[in-house]
């Protein structure tokens, strides 16, 4: 009875054993099926917000690669660098050896992404439009992660945030905002996009907003016309390309946030 008692405890931990490994299947935000190892050890995240998430929920023993200009935490300044992530290089992130790849769909290359599935490699796609889509993200990445508590955390303490600035916010008048993400040409966003939604919420009123388009181009006419009273420049550029362009916009005299010294490079 002993050697029965014993050899049952022998496979009971050899399946457990075996179902630990084995990979689950998800359902990434593109739709498609993906099988990822619970939990994956060897992450490469594939753009700066994503990096972000997985420091968020205290996964950065895990990253193995990241996106130049990951540099929140400092901590991921140090990972190795797998390219942009527009640009990626493919062979760098090969050689890393990945048990999990995180894209997301507004950024990534999609020839990039499906060379890396054809290769084998666990590709999961993001693809947040809003902040609703980004506390969905959140709970995502936390699932494929084994963090699902940590997430839910986090989406508590952002929601959090989001509604003490909302009710500081409430009534008051709402200030124009031109949101820069591109030098040459001029680039912003459009109604479709969280920038849009976290302008709204902390206040302002995006010159763009109704714009279909998700990152339109505009002219310099155009933003004349539309009169910004906040101009804020967003870049992932350390080079000094954008502060350039800051100086650029002081030129400008007749909108009002050049006249008010309200141009912020963040």
């Amino acid at each position: 009875m002993k050697v029965i008692y014993t050899s049952l405890l022998i496979c009971i931990f050899v399946l457990v054993s075996v179902d630990t490994v084995l990979p689950a299947v998800y359902v990434d935000e593109m739709g498609r099926r993906v099988d990822i190892p619970s939990p994956p050890q060897r992450i490469v995240s594939l753009a700066p917000s994503i990096t972000e998430t997985l420091y968020y929920l205290n996964l950065g023993k895990r990253i193995v690669g990241v996106t130049e200009f990951s540099n929140y935490p400092d901590e991921a300044r140090r990972k190795p660098k797998v390219g942009s992530y527009i640009n990626l290089n493919i062979e760098k992130i090969i050689s890393l050896k990945p048990d999990l790849i995180i894209a997301i769909a507004d950024g990534n290359k999609k020839e990039s992404v499906d060379a890396l599935e054809r290769l084998g490699y666990s590709v999961y796609a993001i693809n947040p439009r809003c902040v609703k889509d980004v506390f969905r993200t959140i709970v995502n990445i936390g699932k494929i992660t084994d963090c699902v508590d940590r997430a839910n955390k986090l989406i508590k303490e952002l929601k959090s945030r989001i509604n003490y600035i909302e009710s500081r916010t409430r009534g008051i008048e709402r200030p124009r905002v031109f949101f820069q993400i591109g030098i040459n040409p001029v680039v912003t966003v459009g109604k479709d996009t969280f920038h849009n939604d976290l302008i709204k919420m902390a206040g302002g009123l995006n010159i763009s907003g109704n714009e279909k388009a998700k990152y339109p181009r505009y002219s310099m006419e155009e933003v004349l016309l539309n009169t910004p009273d906040i101009i804020i420049i967003s870049s992932m550029d350390r080079g000094g390309g954008f502060d350039r362009k800051k100086r650029e916009w002081m030129k400008w005299k007749s909108i009002p946030a050049v006249k008010n010294g309200r141009i912020y490079v963040i």
